[in-house]
């Protein structure tokens, strides 16, 4: 009980200390980054540079680690933390882009979501059923706090920067990023499948080897 006690006055001053971040420094931060250099000339820039800050957020998600190492207990170690962090990075570093470059150009936001959520769904037909509910629970996972609280932000400014429709144009951040995961994720356990029946492979031709040279 007292664990319990001490976890939760951690936990309270830990939020309060993060809200107070994310009012003074994070969405401040986010929108002026945004909105200074969406107003440029040279606003494609925001497409790298988000992809790069969303490839390096996640690492900063507490709910990532969480996932990776119940992962990584629940597998015994098959299913390697490096490689679901590394996966997540991809996805959400993928999706900062596309939504970067949605807010430049105006696109639909279902021209992404459609065939987005569309190849995760056909993906689940082919890969082992453990890897779609980690896909699926990293999708929720990868959209955590840090993403609502600067790239959300910084989504705005951009869009604020190349005067478009806030409205319309700067939300849907989040929902690519709870998407992207659910095919890089489902990606990794294709390799895995691929890669185990190779192993497969080889190991009854090792096998099949050695009988011929006995029976030899």
């Amino acid at each position: 009980i007292i664990r319990i006690v001490i976890g939760l006055v951690y936990t309270y001053f830990g939020l309060v200390l993060f809200l107070t971040g994310v009012n003074v420094g994070f969405m401040p931060l986010g929108r002026y980054l945004g909105q200074t250099i969406g107003s440029s000339q040279y606003n494609w820039i925001m497409i790298p540079i988000g992809m790069i800050i969303g490839y390096f957020i996640v690492i900063a998600e507490p709910a990532v680690h969480v996932l990776s190492k119940q992962v990584v207990e629940m597998t015994s170690g098959a299913i390697p933390k490096k490689a679901i962090s590394t996966s997540l990075s991809i996805g959400v570093s993928a999706s900062v882009g596309l939504a970067m470059l949605r807010i430049i150009t105006g696109m639909p936001l279902m021209y992404l979501l459609i065939p987005g959520y569309a190849i995760a769904l056909i993906l689940t037909f082919f890969v082992p059923p453990v890897f779609t509910a980690i896909a699926f629970d990293s999708g929720g996972v990868a959209s955590g706090p840090m993403t609502a609280t600067f790239l959300l932000p910084l989504a705005i400014g951009v869009c604020l920067g190349v005067g478009g429709n806030v409205a319309v144009d700067a939300f849907g951040l989040v929902a690519m990023v709870a998407m992207t995961p659910l095919i890089t994720i489902q990606g990794l356990g294709l390799f895995y499948k691929f890669k185990l029946k190779a192993a497969e492979k080889e190991q009854k031709q090792k096998l099949m080897k050695k009988e011929s040279i006995i029976n030899f």
